[in-house]
């Protein structure tokens, strides 16, 4: 009841400004000021002063918006704490996407020049696999590559292709 009347002396003033303006013959000033001092008689007509009172002494509704402060602290907590880390999420995307979408293989890039068995897959399950084999050393020309000019990807796909 006290916010109804608070809006319609707002609005009567402001009509009372604007009746002023255009007896200084400045009608399109008053016009946009009575315009303005319309809106609180406006809004208590429609119902929406009402609704922002009782939202304003609810102490539910006001609980809600000290969960909502907690969950946009935690949040920009955590974005925080990303970008000290120093990847970005960009980067991190892109690294798992180069992972899971790796064009050829490096293992397969070559073809398997092993002898063949006359048994088939029979044999090649009863023979013992070795435990671990040493990884063979990098070429020299790779070695000479700069980090950023890693071209085996392309020379597998090439090689592929027999270009």
């Amino acid at each position: 009841m006290l916010a109804e009347t608070i809006c319609s002396a707002v609005s009567a003033a402001g009509l009372g400004i604007a009746a002023v303006t255009a007896y200084r013959k400045r009608f399109l000033a008053a016009t946009r000021i009575a315009a303005y001092s319309l809106v609180p008689v406006g809004l208590v007509l429609t119902g929406v002063v009402e609704w922002v009172a009782g939202i304003a002494f609810s102490p539910s509704v006001w609980l809600g918006f000290g969960v909502l402060g907690l969950s946009w602290l935690l949040f920009m907590t955590t974005r925080a704490i990303e970008r000290r880390s120093g990847t970005t999420r960009a980067e991190r995307k892109a690294a798992r996407a180069a992972g899971r979408n790796e064009a050829v293989a490096p293992a397969a890039s070559a073809p398997s020049l092993g002898a063949g068995d006359a048994a088939g897959p029979a044999s090649a399950a009863a023979k013992p696999q070795p435990q671990s084999q040493p990884k063979p050393k990098p070429k020299k020309k790779q070695e000479a590559a700069a980090p950023g000019e890693d071209f085996s990807d392309i020379e597998a796909i090439l090689k592929k292709h027999g270009i």
